[in-house]
């Protein structure tokens, strides 16, 4: 049977400390420049539809899906979540052309007013922007005229998106219902 020399041991050692600590952390590779990944200019776009969310009725696009115990002597709804799917038309009538879908989840965050913390999807359905998505995460106070919500994400076209999302409450229903269609401008820089 043949010894192995202490030497290849000691060698083998070094050789197999260098090779496992030589390797990439895992999650940071090298850096890119912008040109090699489509990503040569930037731009600014402004898009503007309605978003229609329906609380109650046959077809409901925003269901109530969690609530704390107090939320029912609660002004301000506060511990509610809601998850949502709602239509973005290009007019405020409901009945206008579908140009996506609005996605996710708002919640009522604050104890003084109504305010949601909106993190939701623009999904695009229509036009260039087809198959895009634009990522909102914010606070929304519903009952303020206009509300500013940042654009922290995209898709698609939207790649690295930036930007602004202006709300401003083009119908209200709180008598009956809570439905609600709102206006939105956003005004996004991407690649």
């Amino acid at each position: 049977m043949a010894r192995t020399s202490p030497k290849l041991i000691v060698l083998l050692t070094i050789f197999t400390f260098f090779i496992v600590h030589s390797k990439s952390d895992g999650f940071s590779r090298r850096t890119l420049s912008l040109g090699s990944k489509r990503l040569k200019h930037e731009k600014m776009s402004h898009l503007h539809f309605y978003f229609h969310d329906t609380t109650k009725g046959r077809n409901p696009t925003a269901i109530r899906v969690a609530e704390a115990p107090s939320t029912k002597t609660s002004a301000t709804a506060f511990g509610a979540v809601v998850v949502m799917d709602d239509p973005l038309t290009e007019t405020p009538e409901a009945t206008s052309k579908l140009v996506g879908r609005a996605q996710g989840i708002y919640a009522f965050a604050s104890q003084s007013e109504v305010a949601l913390l909106m993190t939701l999807n623009f999904v695009f359905m229509e036009g260039k922007y087809n198959g895009s998505t634009l990522s909102i995460l914010g606070r929304n106070a519903v009952f303020s005229d206009v509300r500013e919500m940042p654009v922290v994400g995209g898709s698609g076209i939207f790649w690295f998106a930036r930007g602004y999302a202006l709300a401003k409450t083009h119908s209200f229903d709180n008598t009956t219902n809570g439905d609600a269609v709102v206006e939105y401008n956003i005004y996004v820089i991407h690649y």
